[in-house]
């Protein structure tokens, strides 16, 4: 027998889905559930790989983490990574399959893989006793609905039940969440169950005759009214934010165990990605974080860290146009500390061959570290670990470039000379212990009186983060009303009402 489930849609992008399913996963989980996380169909930059040697959505790797099982690609079948306005890398079941335009991707091949995201959905099902689906972008994309294999294309293939998420912090919620209706075929409305309103501020009193007025419009009800909470947004799918930067600005613990504070600029690149890999950095008292994207931003700066990249050789680019490479440079040569990430690496080295991420060929690297970085059309994906300034240390392996190290010393699977330090290796600073030990290193060559706090652990500090996400459901949201349509597996059959407003 196939377990429950349910599709978390959206009225826009960012309208909170990735956090919603996160908090009713943990939320079940909590209840003696067994749960797992499921979108078809992901696109973002921000990935992880999983212990199979899957890439996959970060997004969906952190849901797994609220349902407390182990990510695989079952859970994310379809993952598109951006190389350009009009292209994405398309990774299927974990493994890159190629790249496509977006009028090839949804002219035919999106379609063909229906069969394939359903039967991972079925699987899941089949193992779980729910699987909370998330959807993307807007179920109302009427452009997109043909090929649709994400929203109501599998909610519909797979009968499953759909919640509508909207974000009132924007403004025009009532009206969204009408239009998404209004725009959906009575087939696809049918399905449609209700409403969650996310990111409210105020009295929800003052809500409520709205919310009545839009049952009356719609007939469906609204499931919760989710309070605005700060720092609630982990390992986002897109954009640069910094997730555990906001809880920790506006907590007490952000003051630093030292006397000084330590200055971190990330350079935010074209196509950067996995920029997660700084948020560990954020959740340090006494760090402060932010992106950058001028030369005379790197000054004050104590860490300079140059993410990874989906275009290495484009961001190489973008650093000498902006003036960015002679200030890291300069860096470089003051002693002052720059950390390069997979990409981030790469362009730090002494020059690149590639012909198949931009197919430019021969390109001069800045210079900064002894690496000759060729690109390979197979693409590593491995969860090494190793040991680094004495720490155990874990991370994660996603690139198509293959790094011959000539010289300086060995730091990861790459080096350092003085303070200019470059690996692949995502997810390295999560380790608590390396973490207090580059930081102690670069608090030292930045003449900075910053020490570590010696019991900061991000996998705790992310797990509060999951249950507060769960708390939020449990104390805000209709749970009984939720498990019901999460256990029915159903679609509502819910008619929709009037096109128009009431008097």
């Amino acid at each position: 027998m196939s377990g429950g489930g349910l599709l978390v849609a959206g009225t826009t992008s960012d309208a909170g889905k990735s956090v919603v399913t996160a908090g009713i996963c943990r939320w079940l989980v909590r209840q003696g559930v067994k749960v797992a996380p499921f979108k078809a169909q992901n696109m973002s930059l921000n990935s992880f790989v999983t212990r199979e040697g899957a890439e996959i959505g970060r997004a969906q790797a952190m849901q797994a983490q609220a349902c407390r099982v182990e990510p695989t690609a079952l859970m994310n079948p379809v993952l598109l990574k951006p190389g350009g306005e009009r292209s994405s890398q398309v990774v299927l079941l974990g493994k890159p399959v190629g790249e496509m335009s977006a009028r090839g991707y949804h002219g035919g091949r999106q379609q063909a893989l229906l069969g394939t995201v359903l039967d991972c959905l079925a699987e899941l099902r089949g193992t779980y006793d729910a699987v909370i689906c998330e959807g993307a972008g807007s179920p109302a994309e009427i452009n997109l609905r043909r090929t649709d294999i994400v929203n109501m294309g599998i909610a519909r293939n797979a009968r499953l039940p759909v919640l509508v998420v909207g974000d009132i912090d924007r403004g025009g919620v009532f009206a969204s969440f009408f239009g998404t209706v209004a725009l959906l075929s009575r087939e696809d409305q049918d399905l449609v169950a209700g409403f969650l309103v996310n990111k409210f501020r105020g009295d929800v009193s003052l809500l409520e005759p709205g919310l009545d007025m839009l049952q009356g419009l719609t007939g469906r009800r609204t499931y919760g009214v989710l309070p605005f909470r700060h720092g609630l947004g982990i390992d986002e799918e897109d954009g640069m934010a910094v997730s555990l930067r906001g809880a920790v600005r506006e907590s007490a613990v952000t003051a630093p165990v030292g006397e000084d504070v330590l200055r971190v600029a990330v350079c935010a690149v074209p196509l950067m990605s996995n920029f997660t890999d700084v948020d560990a950095l954020a959740a340090e008292p006494g760090v402060v974080v932010r992106f950058v994207d001028r030369p005379e931003e790197l000054a004050d700066a104590d860490l300079v860290v140059v993410p990874g990249t989906r275009g290495t050789v484009r961001a190489l680019e973008w650093l000498r146009e902006r003036r960015l490479a002679d200030a890291l440079a300069r860096r470089a040569a003051e002693g002052r500390p720059v950390l390069g990430i997979c990409g981030g690496f790469q362009l730090l080295g002494e020059h690149i061959e590639d012909e198949v991420e931009s197919r430019a060929g021969h390109v001069e690297g800045l210079g900064l570290l002894p690496v000759r970085v060729r690109f390979a059309r197979e693409k590593t994906l491995t969860r090494p670990v190793g040991e680094a300034l004495g720490e155990r240390v874990e991370g994660y392996e996603i690139h198509h470039g293959v790094a011959d190290v000539q010289g300086g010393d060995a730091f990861l699977d790459g080096c350092r000379i003085g303070q200019t330090w470059g690996t692949h290796w995502h997810g390295s600073l999560e380790s608590d212990g390396f973490r207090r030990a580059f930081l102690r290193e670069v608090a030292a060559a930045a003449g900075r009186r910053f020490v570590p706090a010696p019991d900061t652990s991000f996998a705790a500090l992310r797990e509060q983060q999951l249950d507060r996400l769960g708390d939020l459901i449990e104390e805000h949201a209709d749970t009984d009303a939720l498990w019901r349509l999460i256990e029915s597996g159903a679609p509502s059959g819910l008619p929709f009402i009037a096109p128009g407003a009431p008097a």
